[in-house]
């Protein structure tokens, strides 16, 4: 029997229901210097051809590990320290690039915005238009980062509300849940749009549209929501302290798993 509209709503939200911004512990709601440059630099990083789960993970090692949480800071900070900071995130492939964007990018948002988005925002005199064409500006940040950051910052920037990218509402469609934007604002409040959004974005990336829609793991995969919302990196690290055999050669799934059979 095939479940409603809103039980596949309830399957979405509960087990992937959240922000890329919240698994990285930036409170971009605050809509203050710091956390809008960490959003801006977990862009960057997801820009790239690499997994979300290595993005997130390097996007912890500069933020969290080595503290570069304000332009000023990833501007002072020397080329080779974000390439090692990159590295310790397994962000290998593009570390070179990509620390020479986060230099000249810090450097840009410094010079012409004094280190604050807000300003960027201001300048654009709010129009998402010009706020497009602004973000593109920094090294390294395309339509589908710019994207990103819509898909986030619109719990602090309302002119930016209701954004959903051609991904999102794509997904949304094969879910049931609509096919525009004036179809996702009528199943969740405001509150919690972008949560919505970035539930979809999960479910699109990680292919995980038929355990949405019915309901069920697939065989091997039932296990506990906060082993399903942790990142890679973290699940091995859990993995580790917990000595779990093998778990330097195991998929996520394969450590979720592990952690949930311990």
């Amino acid at each position: 029997m095939a479940r409603s509209k809103q039980e596949i709503l309830d399957t979405l939200m509960e087990r992937y229901g959240r922000t890329y911004a919240e698994e990285l512990g930036i409170d971009v709601g605050r809509n203050t210097p710091g956390p809008l440059f960490e959003l801006l630099v977990a862009c960057l990083l997801m820009s790239a051809r690499i997994s979300t789960t290595i993005a997130l993970r390097a996007g912890r090692a500069l933020l969290r590990d080595h503290g570069l949480t304000t332009a000023d800071k990833m501007a002072d900070a020397s080329w080779q320290e974000r390439v090692d900071a990159l590295g310790e995130g397994g962000y290998v492939r593009y570390d070179e690039s990509t620390s020479s964007y986060l230099g000249e990018t810090s450097e840009l948002l410094v010079q012409r915005y004094d280190g604050d988005l807000r300003n960027l925002r201001e300048q654009a005199g709010r129009d998402p238009a010009k706020q497009r064409r602004l973000l593109k500006e920094f090294k390294g940040l395309g339509d589908v980062g710019v994207d990103i950051f819509f898909r986030e910052v619109q719990v602090a920037w309302e002119e930016l509300y209701p954004f959903a990218d051609d991904r999102v509402l794509g997904a949304a469609k094969r879910l049931g849940l609509g096919s525009s934007v004036d179809d996702l604002t009528g199943v969740v409040d405001r509150a919690d749009f972008a949560r919505l959004v970035g539930a979809l974005t999960r479910v699109h990336v990680d292919d995980r549209y038929d355990e949405v829609r019915t309901g069920h793991q697939a065989e091997g995969e039932s296990v506990p929501t906060d082993l399903q919302h942790k990142t890679k990196a973290e699940l091995y690290e859990q993995a580790r302290q917990q000595d779990v055999p093998g778990r330097s050669k195991m998929s996520k799934d394969e450590l979720i798993q592990a952690l949930a059979e311990d």
